[in-house]
């Protein structure tokens, strides 16, 4: 199976017109990158991305077994085969956007909740208390704190299963953000990791982590592991 990694931008002299075009959220992304990927309705996704905003003109990266049809001038596409060759040791830098969430439930009524809002939940519970603007005393953590304590153990565990390890000291994390839909109720959380990982077992990053992402929302640009080799 061939897989590709596509960079898709604005076309010289159109950033403008591109920033306009794309001025909208992770619902609409998902929906207006299906042109590059012309396909029969029904047919599954078959391509991850990851959207990254550079001097306010946004810009796509995308994974496919596809080769993304190149259908307007405003836009520039640049696509390679993706072949990675890895060895077990090695060492690369990454950027991902994941959607932290755990399962919880019995057969036939899981469901899946944000890690940061579950440890809230959880401890506002050991204090007796609802809402979190009711703590006021002196241990209350920071949302930084909260955050950290929360994702970092939801990526370690999932690198466990995917092939590869990171160093908690060694992680960053930013932006995380609550992305509401309809009636502004909140559908999807996302959180962005970034450090260095070392390979575990090849086949299975590669298979499992780089071709098929990490987490959940993937539909809505989550999950793509945008890795280089550290110099």
């Amino acid at each position: 199976m061939t897989i590709y990694f596509n960079l898709i931008q604005p076309a010289a002299g159109f950033e403008r017109d591109a920033a306009r075009e794309r001025a909208v959220g992770p619902y609409e992304d998902h929906q207006w990158l299906w042109r590059f990927f012309p396909a029969p309705v029904g047919t599954r996704r078959d391509f991850l991305y990851r959207r990254l905003n550079v001097e306010a003109a946004p810009r796509f990266y995308c994974l496919s077994k596809r080769v993304p049809e190149d259908l307007s001038r405003v836009w520039r596409i640049e696509t390679r085969e993706y072949n990675p060759k890895l060895r077990t040791g090695d060492r690369l830098r990454f950027d991902l956007r994941a959607n932290p969430v755990i399962t919880q439930g019995g057969e036939g009524k899981k469901r899946r909740h944000d890690v940061v809002m579950q440890a809230k939940r959880k401890l506002l519970g050991q204090r007796g208390l609802v809402k979190w603007e009711q703590w006021v005393d002196g241990d209350k953590p920071t949302q930084y704190e909260l955050i950290r304590t929360s994702c970092v153990p939801w990526l370690i565990t999932r690198a466990r299963q995917l092939g590869f390890s990171v160093i908690e000291d060694d992680l960053a994390i930013d932006a995380y953000s609550q992305h509401r839909g309809k009636h502004e109720r909140i559908r999807f959380s996302t959180v962005d990791f970034s450090g260095v990982l070392t390979v575990t077992e090849p086949r299975a990053f590669v298979e499992n982590a780089l071709f098929t992402g990490v987490g959940h929302a993937k539909a809505f640009g989550c999950g793509l592991l945008l890795v280089r080799r550290v110099e």
